[in-house]
């Protein structure tokens, strides 16, 4: 029969692989904040509610697939990728952000950024702009991805053990994960409606 536990922990699992892969997938993850994701996924697999094995691998492959389609769009659209106007999601700064820590790094890059917020999402595109070396760029990229995967969910699984009757308070950290994950999306969106009024009513003048 179904065990509800197991869907709990699937439904969980594949939800994380798709934030983790948005963010430099489809260029959302400055949206997402995923060290917060992860940090809560390892609480909640102190809680027993997501297994610890499955999730490391999950995380990682879920940011290495998304970092190689990111690759494989900046190296397709090239700058152009890169010369839209700001708007509510797009804007020119995260990108100069990604650009100035790679022109910094270079190839290793792709070891760091992962750790590093809003720079994880950009860099696999600026990497395949600048036609960084494809196989150098899956070696360093998957090294670095695994590494964010295992030390910043092992950090958020050894504070969930730390926490007295962790099932107690299951629900409470569900809502702060929702509300730590949510905020930063409202703060840009709140932050780029307000400059795009500015702008109108500067025109307006």
């Amino acid at each position: 029969m179904f065990n509800i536990n197991n869907i709990i922990q699937t439904g969980g699992l594949l939800l994380i692989a798709a934030v983790i892969f948005g963010e430099s997938g489809m260029f959302i993850g400055f949206f997402f904040p995923g060290d917060t994701l992860l940090l809560s996924a390892g609480v909640f697999a102190a809680a027993g509610k997501l297994s610890l094995v499955s999730l490391i691998p999950v995380i990682a492959i879920a940011a290495i697939l998304g970092d190689n389609t990111g690759y494989h769009i900046g190296k397709r659209y090239g700058r152009r990728l890169f010369k839209k106007p700001d708007g509510l999601v797009f804007r020119q700064e995260y990108v100069a952000r990604a650009e100035k820590f790679y022109e910094k790094y270079g190839s290793k890059a792709m070891l760091l950024a992962h750790f590093v917020p809003v720079v994880r999402t950009f860099a696999p595109a600026v990497a395949g702009v600048g036609k960084m070396n494809y196989k150098q760029f899956v070696l360093f990229d998957a090294v670095g991805d695994t590494a964010w995967a295992i030390i910043v969910t092992l950090i958020g699984y050894w504070f969930g053990t730390k926490i007295h009757n962790l099932d107690h308070y299951i629900l409470l950290a569900v809502v702060a994960v929702m509300v730590i994950t949510l905020g930063p999306t409202l703060y840009h969106v709140t932050k780029a409606l307000n400059e795009k009024r500015s702008k109108d009513k500067t025109k307006s003048s």
